[in-house]
């Protein structure tokens, strides 16, 4: 099979699940639905960016939400995907440090969790250059 062929959509279903931020998102809501207030404080990131990282994951359809009254509560519309991060723990706790020492994607000494390869040590977490 050419790496094209079929590849595509898999690229950007693990390039949404890739950022810290849209992963805690759906390990949160794994848990139940929750409102962008309950997400800003139980994952201590700003509203806007909780904001952007939603509209990502619904535009990818992995969640929606419904709106009660004033208030819109988000959940999983793929009950696969807890399938699916389930699998990827099992994944990594059977590759112990391999997966975090890679040197393409993993997390070298002196670089913090969440900051991908190539971004400088002091720029915020998040942003690449």
């Amino acid at each position: 099979m050419a790496i094209g062929c079929g590849v595509s959509p898999a690229v950007a279903l693990f390039r949404s699940l890739g950022d810290p931020t849209r992963l805690a998102i759906l390990r949160r809501l794994a848990t139940g639905e929750a409102r962008v207030v309950d997400l800003t404080g139980e994952l201590a990131v700003a509203q806007s960016t909780v904001s952007k990282h939603l509209a990502c994951l619904r535009d990818c359809g992995l969640v929606d939400f419904r709106v009660e009254g004033r208030q819109s509560f988000y959940a999983l519309t793929r009950p696969e995907l807890l399938d699916l991060l389930r699998s990827a723990e099992q994944v990594l706790a059977a590759t112990g440090d391999a997966v975090a020492l890679c040197p393409a994607y993993g997390i070298p000494a002196g670089r913090p969790a969440g900051r991908p390869a190539g971004t400088p040590a002091d720029a915020p977490a998040g942003v690449t250059p």
